[in-house]
């Protein structure tokens, strides 16, 4: 099975991991202070890797000046959506879309900030056909 890994640029490797944490119940599989943090699912699989602004010299993670996400949306499919709403509101994360029903899957979603600014959207789970 072939399945990429999305990896984002944050300004505070442990910081994002531990909202990623509280808001979705994702586990880091990484030590602390590494730069780079990989969030599994509580059933193990790979959901987002964190990677710190400057380390390794990539190209498009040299520059921590600009706005994070340009172009970019995060995409999360999950089983329930209520369980990470609640948690959000009760963090006071920036809701940017209350849940609603999207009229091509035909399933319930909502989207929201994460610390460094990236789009976030959270919809229940679907297949996306064929």
């Amino acid at each position: 099975m072939e399945k990429p890994d999305t990896i984002i640029a944050v300004r505070d490797v442990d910081a994002s991991a531990a909202w990623y944490e509280k808001i979705f119940g994702f586990e880091n599989a990484s030590p602390p202070a590494h730069g780079f943090a990989v969030l599994r699912s509580p059933e193990g699989g790979v959901m987002l890797c964190l990677h710190r602004w400057g380390m390794d010299d990539h190209p498009t993670m040299r520059d921590p000046g600009l706005t994070p996400g340009n172009g970019l949306m995060l995409y999360f499919r999950l089983p329930s959506i209520d369980e990470v709403y609640q948690r959000a509101v009760k963090a006071g994360c920036r809701i940017e879309e209350d849940i609603h029903q999207n009229p091509r899957p035909g399933k319930r979603e909502f989207s929201l900030r994460d610390p460094d600014g990236y789009f976030l959207t959270v919809s229940e789970f679907h297949d996306f056909g064929s």
